[in-house]
């Protein structure tokens, strides 16, 4: 419960343009209806800029006119190698659907078809922390009618959820 509670009082600063806390969310949801799991993951603009500019030697400038036209692949590209999800012990393919920005903060919009059952959820995710030592990465999973969460850092960067 303490955990959930700092977590209410961290979200409201991540609207604020300059930062120093280093969290990324990725809210995951199975749909049934479409046999499908939906995922929305967060991240500071400035952050992943820098260190996909870094990794690639690009200079993206987002959300400007001079934005680079191939931003999405380079995205794609990025989260491919650092957010891995794995369902029912599978590695599975996500698409990348889109991103939308807001702000300071990105919204990077995934999905998963074909999922027929779900019995667990691996997630790796080390997003930026290569960048940024102190990034911690929020993951919250809605199956059915079960909600877990897991807080993935540096030192641990895979965490499993079963349902």
């Amino acid at each position: 419960m303490k955990k959930y509670f700092i977590l209410f009082l961290l979200i409201p600063l991540l609207s604020f343009s300059v930062h120093k806390y280093y969290l990324a969310l990725t809210e995951i949801e199975y749909n049934p209806n479409t046999a499908s799991v939906q995922m929305i993951m967060n991240v500071f603009m400035d952050d992943i800029e820098l260190a996909i500019n870094k990794d690639y030697q690009l200079d993206l400038r987002l959300a400007s006119k001079q934005e680079l036209k191939n931003v999405d692949e380079y995205f794609t590209k990025y989260l491919k190698q650092h957010f891995k999800v794995l369902i029912n012990n599978k590695e599975v393919s996500y698409k990348y659907i889109g991103k939308e920005y807001d702000g300071n903060i990105i919204y990077f919009y995934l999905e998963i078809p074909d999922i027929k059952n779900i019995q667990s959820i691996e997630i790796q995710n080390d997003i930026l922390v290569s960048h940024f030592p102190d990034q911690q990465n929020l993951v919250k999973a809605k199956i059915n009618d079960s909600r877990k969460t897991l807080f993935l850092d540096k030192k641990n960067d895979k965490g499993l959820l079963n349902f």
